[in-house]
């Protein structure tokens, strides 16, 4: 699961990002409010936690944002203010939850869970059309037919079922999947996509990966039963 930190403080900001990292997250860092808001909007996060004071722009108004381009990924805030009304507009803002500076490691790593779970990350399956993807065991199932994906494809097989026929670049698959650190490109992402297109037909699935000239890619259901199609 993939992690945004926007937290000015770069000590703290690290910190945080070194504690997540070695709990098995993926962490990317921004440390100033423009810069986490463009993070923000590639949608490629699980939860974001989003500092209030912050240069540029404020935690307040990347919330407003954020919610306004309708991104519902989870935002949990931390700041030093901890009077009621800052905690009111926080939330009112588009927080999910507001955690007051300091605070205890134990407490930020429960919030953190709390929040993963509330949206949806204990759920062991997604299904679209007449295919499920099992989230436990990283199989693509179809009736009686099932097969087994490869780490990076069930990575790419899941972001596509999550957006819910959402287009996605390129671009998001590469940042999403491999990582902005990662030396893999574009090309990476066609071979993973002809994979799975390959593995969608062979269980009979009628789920299909489309191409978006120029845009990239979107999961659609085949009004034709896929064998019959074949």
């Amino acid at each position: 699961m993939r992690i945004l930190i926007i937290e000015d403080e770069e000590l703290l900001a690290n910190s945080i990002k070194s504690l997540l990292t070695k709990k098995g997250f993926e962490v990317d860092v921004a440390y100033d409010g423009e810069t986490g808001k463009e993070y923000a909007e590639l949608g490629i996060y699980d939860l974001i936690i989003l500092d209030i004071m912050l240069p540029k722009m404020d935690g307040y108004e990347v919330a407003r944002r954020l919610r306004q381009k309708r991104i519902g990924t989870p935002i949990l805030m931390l700041t030093a203010k901890g009077e009621l009304e800052d905690r009111i507009t926080g939330l009112n803002s588009g927080g999910d939850y507001y955690l007051t500076k300091p605070f205890d490691i134990r407490e930020l790593l429960a919030c953190i869970n709390a929040l993963l779970r509330r949206q949806g990350a204990h759920v062991d399956e997604v299904r679209l059309g007449n295919t499920v993807l099992d989230l436990s065991s990283a199989m693509l199932v179809c009736g009686d037919n099932s097969v087994r994906l490869s780490a990076k494809e069930f990575e790419v097989m899941r972001y596509l079922f999550q957006a819910g026929g959402k287009i996605l670049s390129k671009e998001m698959i590469l940042t999403k999947v491999w990582g902005y650190d990662s030396d893999a490109v574009e090309n990476h992402v066609e071979v993973y996509i002809g994979f799975l297109r390959k593995k969608l037909t062979s269980i009979g699935s009628n789920v299909r990966i489309e191409t978006a000239r120029r845009l990239g890619y979107y999961l659609e259901v085949s009004e034709h039963d896929s064998k019959a199609a074949n």
